[in-house]
């Protein structure tokens, strides 16, 4: 699988072609002047045509429900989605080199959006595979029994300068993210566009799927014109080494025998790590940063990251008592010293 693409923040491997967009304003200097006017079309309308990037890889990719409380999710959703933790993500769609999460594209991915008077073209760079997605607001609507797709069907409408789009008929194959939340084709999105200025554009994601969750709701996506910078062509190959390929190895920790690895551990080259566990899952966070990412038992001090692969292997001393860990990923190792 395409995995590099994944490892490496969009700015780097998109600014390939070194050709200015036309018709961009520009500051003295030739930068793109991101804070123009809102450029529009022959009926008035904002033009959201251009490429576009998301926040990047830590905001809901990995886990849209981060800012849901326990009870707004049914319970079978959620047993599912801790299973498919402790699995490591065995059988995701990437896995098996079918699309990424829906909200997963305007997050990480760039995107470049077509506008023309009738229909709108959404073309997703893509980790692992370029997907695209059509979006008709000639005043269609959605139609009452689709063919189940992966990507939905979507119908768009203006309210003001801001464009509202409904998309239903989703599989259920596929799932909200990358840690592996649930839905069922129940599932409807509903996105609000409104580009403020020239170089910005903020999104609103309207989550709504009553089997899977017990109240709708809203995810707050910035978005940011790239010029100058182009799509690049995404391919899935299939590599059975990854993670969520091979599957964790069924090692289950009870809950009250992972408190002995909670607390929060200081890297000798700067930074910290605090575990905190939930259940039978110990959960990482990584300095300021208040996602909390899984990880899968895969010894009895060795735990796997269910995002990426990475391994902490917690050490030690000749009481039993956990005094650090020693990381181990993307080709370096770093240790770190748990807090007294």
């Amino acid at each position: 699988m395409a995995l590099l693409l994944f490892l490496l923040p969009t700015a780097a491997f998109a600014q390939w072609l070194d050709y200015p967009t036309p018709g961009v304003p520009r500051t003295p200097d030739g930068k793109p002047n991101l804070s123009a006017p809102t450029p529009r079309t022959a009926d008035g309308k904002p033009d959201l045509s251009g490429v576009w990037s998301g926040p990047g890889p830590g905001s809901y990719d990995r886990n849209v429900t981060r800012d849901l409380k326990p009870g707004d999710i049914q319970p079978w959703a959620e047993a599912l989605y801790q299973q498919r933790v402790r699995d490591m993500g065995k059988g995701a769609p990437r896995a098996n080199c079918l699309p990424d999460p829906f909200p997963y594209y305007h997050m990480v991915d760039l995107a470049r959006f077509v506008q023309t008077p009738g229909l709108i073209v959404v073309l997703y760079q893509g980790t692992t595979n370029s997907v695209h997605r059509t979006i008709f607001t000639d005043g269609r609507k959605l139609p009452e029994n689709p063919n189940p797709a992966w990507m939905g069907y979507s119908a768009g409408h203006w309210e003001g300068d801001t464009l509202v789009v409904e998309t239903a008929g989703f599989n259920d194959r596929s799932w909200l993210d990358i840690e592996g939340h649930p839905h069922t084709e129940a599932l409807r999105i509903t996105e609000r566009f409104r580009r403020r200025d020239f170089g910005h554009m903020d999104l609103e994601m309207t989550i709504d799927d009553p089997k899977t969750f017990t109240r709708p709701f809203t995810l707050k996506i910035p978005k940011t014109l790239e010029p100058d910078t182009d799509l690049l062509e995404s391919i899935c190959e299939h590599d059975t080494s990854i993670p969520h390929m091979v599957g964790g190895t069924g090692i289950r920790i009870a809950p009250e025998a992972l408190s002995k690895y909670t607390g929060v551990y200081e890297y000798t080259t700067g930074g910290t790590a605090t575990f905190t566990s939930e259940n039978d899952l110990l959960l990482l966070q990584e300095g300021a940063n208040p996602l909390k990412y899984p990880m899968t038992a895969d010894s009895e001090t060795v735990f796997v990251s269910r995002t990426d692969g990475d391994r902490f292997e917690f050490i030690k001393d000749a009481q039993g008592t956990i005094t650090g860990f020693i990381y181990h990923g993307r080709g370096i190792e770093r240790r770190a010293t748990r807090r007294k």
